[in-house]
């Protein structure tokens, strides 16, 4: 097994290894959310969402399309909750579910065997906060997919959205497919400690870059981890 190569940026650790590797090494974590590949070998056509001649395995072989719901069954014995972005076509390969949600896209998020699809299926598993909170302030500017260098990112408000609906300030929260660090960069201005794992290295690099980005730029009235606490407490 390769030795893992991590950085440490704020309250994220960042993992470039097969997650399969290196989800048997963690404890327990809160929360989980994540947005596996799905359509691995698929090379299409540009759309707003995609760039053409890139696939969307994040650097799993053709032979890995179940890898998806392996690894979320394998992580949600280390969670308490989790949100988890399936993909329409493979939604029903997953673990069961408690809820199922959706996000509605107007203007159509690609073409389907059955005409364009308008939503991006959610699984969300174990129990929900017994309490709605608002989202994070600028919220709303955050609709937009960044052009990060990654296919298929989801666009930060998404996943401000999951990582604010499924955890509190002081978790931490697992994404065992980084891609470019979406997930990583919610955590980093909601105040939540991150784990993210990422097999290929460009994706890797580029999610460190915007993980760190995101944590010089964050609202400095964001409450810190309990971790960051207890760390700081310790200096004293």
């Amino acid at each position: 097994m390769t030795p893992f190569r991590e950085e440490t940026i704020g309250e994220a650790r960042l993992i470039m290894a097969d997650c399969r590797d290196v989800l048997p090494t963690l404890g327990s974590v809160d929360v989980l959310v994540t947005d596996p590949p799905y359509g691995v070998d698929f090379k299409g056509k540009a759309t707003k969402h995609t760039q053409a001649s890139k696939d969307f395995s994040g650097g799993y072989l053709s032979g890995d399309t179940d890898i998806g719901p392996e690894i979320v069954r394998l992580a949600l014995a280390l969670v308490q909750r989790g949100v988890v972005f399936p993909g329409a076509r493979m939604m029903f390969d997953y673990p069961k579910p408690y809820e199922i949600g959706s996000v509605y896209c107007p203007s159509g998020a690609g073409l389907g065997r059955w005409g364009f699809t308008v939503f991006h299926p959610m699984l969300f598993y174990g129990m929900g906060l017994p309490h709605t909170r608002q989202g994070p302030s600028g919220f709303e500017s955050f609709d937009t997919v960044e052009d990060c260098g990654h296919p298929c990112p989801k666009p930060l408000r998404w996943m401000l959205w999951a990582v604010n609906k499924c955890s509190l300030p002081g978790q931490a929260v697992l994404d065992p497919f980084m891609g470019s660090g979406t997930t990583g960069m919610a955590c980093a201005r909601l105040g939540r400690a991150f784990i993210g794992i990422e097999k290929e290295q460009s994706y890797f690099d580029i999610a460190c870059r915007r993980v760190e980005q995101t944590y010089r730029q964050r609202d400095l009235f964001i409450e810190p981890s309990a971790t960051a606490k207890a760390k700081q407490e310790a200096m004293l």
